[in-house]
């Protein structure tokens, strides 16, 4: 039987653009990261190259804050991988020598005059909109836009690669969790006195992003019913194909002569795949018909989830 897998995210998007020398240079610079930092900033960047496109950005916009996503984490290059890929929760201590990766990346990529202009998503990615935030603790009219929807995807990334998704089905849990951080804390912490009145109608991200975020996911849910209606196409394929092998059978059983026996015997063999044979061919017919089945719960429920996202209030 055909195996099926569906890659959660096909980071595709950039391939639509012309990259020159330069931009090739710096997305050299991730194949100097971890495994698990470099498939975490392609994520981040394929959802905010689509998040952009949704914004309507030109083209030279869209290439720009993609490349700061791509780029977002670079400072993790400095951080011990010991504590970078920790497994289990990390001390206090080791948690600040994380937070670090923002100023660090700051600062490599004010070193590297091509990397120059994406020294703001590396510094702010993880400022907060009222002021929570880290490394500065500045509040929305301070943090790049760019650094706003980079900080989106780049959590939307975080928690759904935590939660090891293979499919978009229960999607929803983590955008609701999203929404929580679009709205105000009941006790506002390390925020300056004079910015208090400022921030503390706000959350922690920009709400108008995250709805775009929700048009992306409901893309990639769109992206993977199709996927599947694909492979469920095959598997009414496969079946049918051997319910033809029965009905041959019964015609083999029925018919009173050799002439036409042969025919549907030969008509058998063509219809057997390697490996089947007259033995096991409805053994590998239910595998198929079960296998059917999961798909078809799973269309419903991806269909579902499209509907509960589009309920969701931000």
């Amino acid at each position: 039987m055909k195996s099926y897998s569906f890659d959660f995210y096909n980071s595709s998007s950039l391939k639509a653009y012309n990259l020159n020398d330069t931009m090739r240079y710096q997305l050299a610079i991730l194949n100097r990261m971890d495994p698990i930092t470099k498939k975490h900033s392609e994520n981040v960047a394929n959802l905010v190259c689509r998040i952009c496109e949704y914004l309507r950005f030109n083209w030279q916009a869209t290439i720009h804050s993609t490349m700061n996503a791509y780029l977002h984490d670079v400072g993790k290059l400095e951080i011990p991988v010991e504590i970078l890929n920790k497994p289990t929760k990390l001390t206090d201590e080791e948690y600040e020598i994380i937070k670090t990766h923002t100023t660090k990346g700051y600062e490599i990529c004010m070193k590297d005059i091509k990397l120059r202009p994406y020294a703001a998503a590396a510094l702010c990615h993880h400022e907060a909109l009222n002021g929570t935030g880290y490394p500065r603790g500045i509040g929305k009219k301070d943090i790049p836009y760019i650094a706003q929807i980079v900080r989106v995807a780049d959590e939307y990334d975080a928690i759904t690669s935590k939660r090891q998704y293979t499919t978009h089905v229960n999607i929803s849990s983590t955008l609701k969790l999203l929404i929580n951080d679009t709205k105000p804390e009941e006790h506002m912490k390390v925020v300056a006195l004079d910015q208090l009145k400022i921030n503390q109608k706000m959350g922690k991200i920009n709400p108008r992003i995250l709805k775009i975020l929700f048009k992306v996911v409901i893309d990639d849910i769109v992206y993977e019913i199709a996927c599947i209606e694909e492979y469920v196409k095959y598997l009414e394929s496969e079946i049918k194909r051997l319910n033809t092998i029965d009905k041959y059978l019964e015609k083999i059983e029925n018919s009173h002569k050799e002439k036409d026996k042969a025919y549907f015997s030969e008509s058998i063999k063509y219809l057997l795949s390697p490996g089947e044979t007259l033995d096991n061919f409805r053994d590998i017919r239910k595998e198929y018909e079960n296998v059917l089945n999961v798909k078809n719960d799973a269309i419903l429920k991806l269909f579902d989830e499209i509907k509960i996202i589009k309920r969701l209030k931000v």
